[in-house]
This record gives C-alpha cells, structure tokens and sequence, in this order.
C-alpha cells in the first residue's frame, strides 16, 4: 500500500499546525466562556442580593431574618476567630525573624516593627484572613446550599413562593461580609502582637522603640486600606460559595465539586481583588 494512503485525511487548505493548535484553542474557548458565563452569575446573584437587602431596609413588610444573620456570623465569623488567630499570629512571629538578620546588616533591626505594620495591615492580615476563612466557612456554605439542592428543598422554598436568594444567600453574604471585615482586623492585631513580643524578648528590640517605630510608621490610610479589603474579600467568598451551591448537579459528586471549586474560585478571586484595590489604593497615592 503507498505511503499516502496511510496518511490521516486533513482538511484542504489547513495546516498540520492548524490541527494541533484547534483542539487548544477550542479548550481555551470553552474555559473563557465558562468564566465569563459564571463572572456573570455572580453579578446577578449580587444584584440580587443588594435588592432584598435594599428592600429589607426600606420596606417594614420585607425583612431579612436576624436570627438567620446572627446565626451565620456565629457560624463562619466567631467559630474562625481561633484558626485565623493562630496562624496569623505565626506569620506575625515568622515574619519579625526572617526581617531580623537583612536589617542586622545595616544596623536597623528596630526596623522590623515599620515593615510589620505596613505590612501586616495593608496585604497580610485581611489576605490570611480570607484564604482562613475560604477553607473554613466557604466550602461549608456550598455545601450546605449544594445539598439542599440535591435534595430538593430548594424547590420545596419556591414551591412556597420564598425567595431561595432572600432567605438563603442574603443571611450567608452578609454574615460573610461582617464576619471578614472582623475577623481582618482580628487578623492583622494578632500578627503584630505576636511580631512584637518575638521582637521585645528573643530579638531584644526595647518595647518603646517597637512601639515608637510602629505608631510613627502606621497611617490611617493603612488601616483603612485593609479594613474596606476584608469587607470586600468576604462578599466575594459569600456570593461564590452560594452561587456554586446553587449551581449544583449530580448529586453528591457535584456537592464535592462546588466545594472544591469554591476554594479554588474565592482564592483566585481574593488574590485578583487585592491586586485591583492595591494599583488603585497606588494610583490614589493611599500606599
């Protein structure tokens, strides 16, 4: 048999390189598309959001359950304060010795408390906060959401005309975003605590200069910064841990799925967030 008809058939007018760079471009398509397809729920699922609690707030017949909000923040804000605690305490400690030996070269080391503060309250204490968080509070929430799915008690909700998004995603997001902006605080006070009691008794920096050094370092602007970052971080976390719970099928394998793409998701997410608020914060002069 000749050699040509052993070839595979290729379309007239296409190259080789053509045929090994369409089946990428087509994964690559379909993955943007998905993207773009779930950047879009999201929008409407936080439109959605805003509007009940526009309308929770301004209509007395329309109420968002306290206890729901309550209970939520108990759940994903006060049962995190420990984790958060103790590893952002550790990053603190972590921190001040791996500053300490760079700044001994230049005689600087009471230095460590400026870059601690600057650090801590700007980026490493909402971001410690919000991956903590993620792993503790949103999988858990697309779980919970994705199960009630699974077994149709979101249908049972609609069946008795209640809003799934008022009863189920608002009390979530909120408690998200008040438990975050906390729990950032919490976050950024602990790692620099625990930077300072390192500093004052195993790297023998006096606690006034410590001190001295951080007060005349800090900036409101600094604490600021962090503080809307948390806020921000946890509805991020709230609106993709409720979407991908509602988005589930398949049963239990798609309850893991949601899970798993909640973290991976919200993570991606916090990271590209902080970028965005840093080059802004930059451009704004507030760094």
């Amino acid at each position: 048999m000749a050699d040509n008809d052993t070839q595979p058939a290729r379309k007239p007018g296409l190259p080789l390189g053509g045929l090994l760079i369409a089946p990428i471009l087509d994964v690559v398509g379909r993955k943007v598309m998905t993207a773009l397809d779930q950047i879009g729920g999201l929008f409407y699922l936080l439109a959605d959001s805003m509007t009940w609690i526009w309308r929770g707030a301004t209509r007395r017949k329309v109420r968002i359950g306290k206890a729901a909000v309550v209970s939520q923040i108990v759940r994903v804000g006060v049962r995190s304060i420990f984790i958060v605690s103790l590893v952002s305490g550790v990053v603190g400690l972590i921190l001040a010795l791996q500053l300490a030996p760079p700044l001994d070269e230049f005689g600087q080391r009471p230095l460590i408390a400026n870059i601690i503060g600057v650090a801590v309250l700007r980026e490493l204490g909402p971001l410690i906060g919000a991956i903590v968080l993620t792993g503790f509070a949103g999988a858990s929430i697309a779980a919970e959401i994705g199960t009630m799915v699974v077994s149709e008690e979101i249908e049972a909700l609609e069946a008795h005309a209640l809003n799934p998004i008022r009863f189920l995603v608002v009390p979530r997001v909120l408690a998200s975003i008040l438990s975050m902006t906390a729990l950032g605080v919490i976050a950024s006070g602990m790692a620099i605590l625990c930077a300072m009691l390192i500093s004052v008794t195993v790297l023998e920096i006096p606690y006034a200069t410590f001190t001295s050094n951080l007060v005349d370092q800090v900036k409101f602007s600094d604490f600021f910064s962090g503080f809307i970052k948390g806020g921000v971080f946890g509805m991020l976390i709230g609106l993709i841990a409720c979407y991908n719970g509602l988005a589930v099928s398949g049963g239990a394998a798609g309850v893991g799925n949601a899970t798993t793409n909640t973290v991976v998701q919200s993570v991606v997410a916090i990271i590209f967030a902080d970028l965005v608020f840093t080059a802004a914060f930059f451009a704004l002069g507030l760094v």
